[in-house]
């Protein structure tokens, strides 16, 4: 970090708190139980982020490959982390809280959140893999999906989280009940007919 950024950092430490260190760590972790819940092998490309190998010792039903990329390498498509690469990218690019910087930032961690849920809902089932060629959505190419979703489709019904079974962090993200520390006294979504 510059001079400049660590005095702000200072300020905001000293203002809200310090965030806590292995954060990036537990999150992963809760990340990689929930796409992966069952004793399965995986192989894992990542940046060198030195909390990433301590998560990956966390969820010990899983036999992980893990490969690192230095993240100083070249983003093109040759690179193996390419993917998530071009997902940072389209993120920046279709959501105006991602840009590096706006006046349109997400006041709260739960709403960037669902932002991003929306997003992938779109990315994965939605649009084609390759607009130029068109074709099969990432969910079709994957398996998990015959046919593209719909705008109609999507939003025929209300999914009520009382019904669809979550995972514990995402039912935090959907009730708000995730802290952003510069609100004091965020509301948490307990309205009654929403369960």
């Amino acid at each position: 970090m510059k001079k400049k950024q660590r005095r702000k950092r200072a300020e905001l430490e000293a203002r809200f708190g310090r965030p806590d260190p292995r954060a990036v760590e537990q999150d992963f972790a809760h990340l990689l139980a929930t796409v992966a819940p069952s004793v399965q092998e995986l192989e894992l490309h990542t940046d060198q982020h030195r909390d990433y190998p301590k998560a990956i010792r966390r969820v010990r039903h899983l036999k992980v490959t893990h490969c690192t990329v230095s993240s100083r390498a070249a983003r093109t498509a040759d690179n193996p982390l390419f993917p998530i690469n071009l997902l940072d990218l389209l993120i920046r690019h279709g959501s105006s809280n991602h840009k590096r910087e706006t006046i349109s930032y997400s006041k709260r961690r739960a709403c960037a959140a669902e932002r991003l849920a929306i997003f992938l809902v779109w990315r994965n089932w939605m649009r084609p893999y390759s607009i130029r060629r068109k074709g099969k959505t990432p969910a079709m190419r994957l398996g998990v999906a015959n046919r593209k979703v719909g705008f109609e489709e999507l939003f025929d019904q209300r999914y009520f989280p009382s019904r669809i079974d979550l995972p514990q962090r995402w039912k935090e993200y959907y009730g708000k009940t995730v802290k952003t520390r510069a609100i004091a006294k965020g509301r948490v979504h307990a309205l009654k007919y929403a369960a």
